[in-house]
């Protein structure tokens, strides 16, 4: 294990060499109990504090113009207290999502009366409702992440993630002979159940998308193997952890929200970016060396991900004063063409739309 005073001293020296500038403060959560008409979001933990950042400049350049009519934008966080929140006034109470798929339950169990948009970091899948309509704002990537100072190496090969969380290779002198003698210690984060059959449960959106971009057979499928070696931790993307300063530690991580944390000067309370580092996969560092931004031959990668807002069609293409949601999310609309937010997408470690699809274009299942 680590030595703690070890790891400390690293931690700081590392964050006093970083220039960490952030611009107007963003508050987590929303400052007030949002009115009925403001447009209200809930979702995925990997952009919150952007969305935190959105909501302050979107609500500040509306009254900056004397605009006191047009609904204001509010992001709750994916975790905090209380766990059950009223998202605007009259509003049903819900249990405070967590991630995409949390969100989404929360979109379609309710109305615009309660939920507007959720933040999310996946494409439609077959589980969607079809009047769930997915709007493109920017891209983000997940690679892995490990301890600095640690045993792993710089990069790992798709097929050595594999054969590591699938339990088949447990020795980092199986990955390079001149590796150390170590066991690997593979980490997933979420609502996991592990066994020797493999992982099931709810995992958070980083470590989904890397079981996925590794093609990581569901439990039960990958014969007699026992597959239980991977550990697990409730939160993904910050680094807090324990389990995360094992020296032999890997877990999945948002390159995107380990650029703002580290570089943008947006880390939050329970973030610990500083003890992890991501690593490059395939030989492709996830991280520009130049600018200090998330690389674009990595999110170019099946290990890249377009970030989506989603809302109600019927909601989209409404025109009543509860339903402006394209005069934000849209092609035109305050996110893709505001010089604020296109600073506070770069600032927050994402990259711009359009590549691989353009800002406010939307999708259906």
């Amino acid at each position: 294990m680590f030595r703690l005073a070890a790891r400390a001293a690293s931690a700081l020296a590392l964050a006093s060499a970083l220039a960490l500038t952030v611009t107007t403060p963003a508050l987590a959560d929303p400052p007030r109990q949002p009115a009925a008409s403001d447009i209200a979001g809930v979702g995925a933990g990997v952009t919150e504090t952007l969305f935190n950042q959105f909501s302050t400049d979107y609500n500040a350049s509306l009254a900056a113009a004397g605009d006191t009519t047009s609904p204001r934008l509010y992001s709750w966080d994916s975790t905090g207290t209380p766990s059950q929140i009223v998202t605007k006034a009259g509003a049903t109470p819900i249990v405070r999502p967590d991630r995409t798929d949390a969100g989404l339950a929360a979109l379609n169990a309710t109305t615009s009366g309660t939920v507007d948009f959720v933040r999310a970091t996946r494409l439609p899948n077959a589980n969607d409702l079809p009047g769930n309509l997915f709007v493109a704002f920017a891209k983000d990537a997940v690679s892995w992440a490990a301890p600095a100072g640690g045993n792993a190496p710089r990069n790992l090969s798709t097929h050595d993630l594999s054969n590591i969380y699938n339990c088949r290779v447990t020795n980092w002198k199986q990955i390079d002979p001149a590796l150390p003698d170590a066991t690997i210690v593979p980490v997933l984060a979420g609502r996991l159940f592990v066994d020797r059959w493999g992982v099931t449960g709810a995992p958070m959106e980083s470590s989904e998308a890397l079981l996925k971009a590794i093609a990581y057979p569901p439990a039960g499928t990958d014969g007699s193997s026992d597959r239980s070696c991977v550990r697990v931790v409730e939160r993904g993307d910050q680094g807090w952890d324990a389990l995360l300063h094992d020296p032999n530690a890997i877990v999945p991580y948002s390159v995107g929200r380990f650029v703002g944390q580290v570089y943008g000067g947006h880390s939050r309370p329970g973030d610990d970016p500083v003890i992890l580092t991501v690593r490059g996969i395939d030989g492709i560092d996830p991280v520009s060396s130049a600018d200090h931004a998330l690389s674009l031959s990595f999110a170019n990668t099946p290990y890249g991900r377009v970030l989506f807002n989603v809302v109600r069609e019927a909601d989209w293409y409404s025109t009543s004063a509860t339903g402006g949601l394209r005069k934000v999310f849209g092609p035109s609309g305050w996110i893709c063409k505001s010089p604020a937010a296109v600073a506070a997408i770069k600032s927050h470690g994402f990259r711009l739309l359009p590549y691989g699809g353009a800002c406010g274009s939307t999708l259906h299942r």
